[in-house]
């Protein structure tokens, strides 16, 4: 489209009109014609009073809005809401936090907390592409603060709800693996040992790369699925081209987004934080500019649910947002 939203501004403005945004996501979602999303069925007529779409199709729910079937199912909040907060937290190169979300869109910040965490499960990385192959780096980080720093209230609820592994006991593991000029892919892992790392790894490299580690990791690999180059960190950092500079570019973002912008990061949610940097990580360039990003990442929003149950575990909450 002509009027396509290049900037942030633009996006506020464009999206602002629920004809554009009705426009703009038809054409995204449905290129072919407006089908129902529960049935399938193209037999749909769409209610101007209502803003929704009806199927004629016998089955319960007949009406369904440009939301139904999407990470934004089910939300009172506007499409001109939720289309505005997709594009910063997707072009923000250190993400943005729900209290500046809280007073950007004037929704309150539990609200603003959840929405960010819908958006990043469209962020996350389905697995698709194939296996990375060719010059890989592998290398792991700590996530989290120092347990002697923080109360005691908040040490001990954080020590018992832990997802990963720790150094010390209070911090949690995160495994990346980097294709050089390509993607990376990260994930949280328990602990550093050969039997958690090593499926990881032959999961996501093709046999017969080269790995690039650091001396942490010498020895386990195996000479007969990949050759390893080890850098010992001790005597130097890059030998050659034997280095993990590439993930610690990487480890540097992480670390300036949940530090900077986030603060403060439950060891349960770390993985949905590393998914979003990873994704603007894996869509950063030049062949990618802010319009772009938004526009694969709301491709991605469909077939995708998380309620508040899901994300904060709790039973019987039946807030709405």
């Amino acid at each position: 489209m002509a009027s396509d939203p290049k900037t942030l501004l633009d996006a506020v403005q464009y999206f602002s009109n629920y004809e554009n945004c009705k426009e703009w996501m038809v054409a995204l979602r449905w290129p072919n014609g407006v089908k129902c999303p529960r049935c399938g069925s193209d037999h749909v007529v769409f209610l101007e009073n209502a803003k929704a779409w009806k199927c004629y199709a016998k089955h319960p729910q007949a009406k369904f809005t440009l939301k139904t079937g999407t990470i934004y199912e089910d939300s009172p909040l506007g499409l001109d809401k939720w289309l505005p907060a997709t594009w910063m937290i997707v072009n923000d190169k250190n993400g943005i936090s729900s209290w500046e979300l809280h007073r950007a869109l004037g929704v309150t910040q539990k609200t603003a907390w959840f929405m960010l965490h819908r958006i990043r499960l469209a962020m996350q990385d389905e697995g698709h592409g194939g296996k990375l192959c060719g010059e890989i780096e592998v290398d792991e980080t700590y996530i989290g603060g120092k347990a002697r720093n923080m109360r005691k209230g908040d040490k001990a609820r954080k020590m018992q709800g832990k997802r990963g592994g720790s150094d010390g006991g209070n911090k949690t593991i995160v495994l990346g693996i980097l294709e050089r000029k390509g993607i990376v892919r990260a994930t949280v892992i328990p602990d550093r040992k050969k039997a958690t790392i090593k499926p990881v790894v032959k999961q996501t490299v093709q046999q017969g790369s080269e790995l690039n580690t650091d001396e942490h990791e010498d020895g386990w690999y195996g000479a007969d699925e990949y050759a390893h180059n080890v850098v010992n960190h001790l005597q130097t950092y890059v030998d050659g081209s034997v280095h993990t500079n590439g993930l610690e570019n990487f480890w540097s973002l992480l670390k300036r987004g949940i530090n900077g912008t986030y603060v403060s990061v439950e060891p349960f949610h770390l993985f949905r934080y590393v998914d979003e940097q990873a994704f603007r990580y894996n869509n950063r360039g030049a062949g990618m500019n802010d319009y772009m990003r938004f526009r694969y990442v709301m491709r991605k929003i469909v077939g995708k649910r998380l309620t508040y149950d899901q994300l904060t575990g709790k039973e019987g909450e039946t807030e709405a947002f």
